[in-house]
This record gives C-alpha cells, structure tokens and sequence, in this order.
C-alpha cells in the first residue's frame, strides 16, 4: 500500500509541476547563463518540511507552494515578496499555496492541513486552496483569495478596511473575521 502511495504522490508531484513549467523539450544544459543567474523560481516549490515550507513562502522563495502531506511549522510564518502567475513577469501579481493533491484534469484528490501559530500575508493577490490552514492568518496586503476549497481554522484579520475589501473569501473561516 505504501509503494501504491507513493507513486500516486510522485504522478501528482509530476503533473502539478508539468502545468507549471516547460522546457519545450530542450534536455541540454544551459551552458550560457552563469550560474549565479540561475532562474530557480519557475517552478513549484512542494514541500514536506517545516523549514522548507517557511523557505517556499519567503521572498527568495516560489510563485506557488504545495505540500503533499499534513505539515505542523512550530514559528511564525511570513508569506513575503511579489510574484507572477507561472512567475511570467508579463502575467498579473499571483502566489498561491496549495495544499492538495490533484489529478491530470486538475480535480482535487486529496486535501492537508498545514498547521502554523501564526501566517502572515505580505504578498499581494495570494490565494490558498484546496485544503485547511490551522492557525490565524492576518493579511497585510491586497487581493487575498481564500479558494471555496479552502478552510481556516482559526481567525482573519485584515490590517485595514481597504486590506479586506480587496480580499475575496469563498471558503470557510471558523474564527473571527474582522480588522485588527
């Protein structure tokens, strides 16, 4: 059972990341571009550690972030920096964290909590989907978007009125949710 596991989990690791980034192909090594200029954030970042989540979410981290198992970070957390969608800097400012498994169609198929004391949302237009974030979430920048698939158990608060006007919130919050 475990080996069926974790196959299914490498398949959806490999289909979320194929929707993210392409090579077109092109299997030869970039042998142009000194490695300093590495571009390192096309890509998701999946992670199954508390330390990698944290590092995911910084500013040197990725446009999206996804766990494939229920993940507990014991500090604090700042979700931190500008992104674009698939981080085309021609596309709109996006982050997303994604907290599901999905399917080749892009059905979710499995759903975790990552549990944290406290996430604080510093980057603009992020969304959180597909599962359940234990913890209060205080959002500092606009456009937040807690996804109808999406839960916080706990409370949310908005820096300001215009903070929390911008957000949009399908899913559900079991706590508060208010200006603090």
């Amino acid at each position: 059972m475990k080996m069926v596991k974790g196959l299914v989990v490498a398949g959806i690791a490999a289909a979320l990341l194929a929707g993210c980034g392409s090579n077109n192909g092109d299997t030869t090594a970039n042998t142009d571009k000194p490695a300093e200029q590495t571009d390192v954030t096309t890509t998701a970042s999946i992670v199954n550690q508390a330390d990698a989540f944290t590092n995911a979410v910084s500013e040197k981290g990725t446009w999206i972030v996804a766990i494939l198992n229920d993940l507990t970070v014991d500090k604090d957390v700042v979700v931190a920096g500008e992104f674009h969608d698939k981080n085309d800097a021609a596309k709109d400012i996006y982050r997303k964290i994604a907290l599901y498994t999905q399917d080749e169609d892009h059905n979710i198929t499995a759903s975790f909590t990552l549990t944290v004391p406290k996430l604080t949302v510093q980057s603009e237009n992020l969304r959180i989907q597909g599962g359940t974030v234990k913890g209060d979430v205080y959002v500092e920048a606009n456009g937040f978007n807690l996804d109808k698939t999406a839960t916080i158990d706990g409370n949310l608060y908005f820096a300001n009125a215009d903070v929390q006007a911008s957000a949009k919130i399908d899913g559900k919050v079991t706590g508060a949710t208010e200006v603090k």
